[in-house]
């Protein structure tokens, strides 16, 4: 198993798409389903590497991604989504800071 690259409230950029994006969730490797995989992920990275959940900016949807297919954004600016401060508290220097759940 490889060692993540990214890290949640990370903001990167999608190398085949174009998108910029922040990541929210981090898989030491694949957890979807195999159909899903099938269907979705037409280049087929590897399944034993990290795969990463995004909240797409500009867009209100999500997604989940291969380590390969990420590199750090350029821009270091806030991403527009629906979803981020459910998952985070703040944005300092170009990084998002997590929520701590208060249970």
């Amino acid at each position: 198993m490889k060692r993540a690259r990214f890290h949640v409230g990370q903001v990167i950029h999608h190398k085949l798409f174009g998108y910029r994006g922040v990541i929210y969730d981090v898989d030491p490797e694949f957890q979807g389903t195999e159909a899903w995989y099938e269907q979705v992920a037409r280049t087929r990275p590897p399944k034993d590497q990290p795969w990463y959940r995004v909240l797409v900016d500009g867009r209100d949807t999500e997604t989940y991604v291969a380590e390969r297919n990420l590199e750090p954004a350029q821009e270091a600016a806030p991403v527009d989504h629906p979803l981020v401060e459910r998952f985070f508290q703040g944005f300092d220097r170009g990084v998002y800071i997590p929520r701590q759940d208060t249970n």
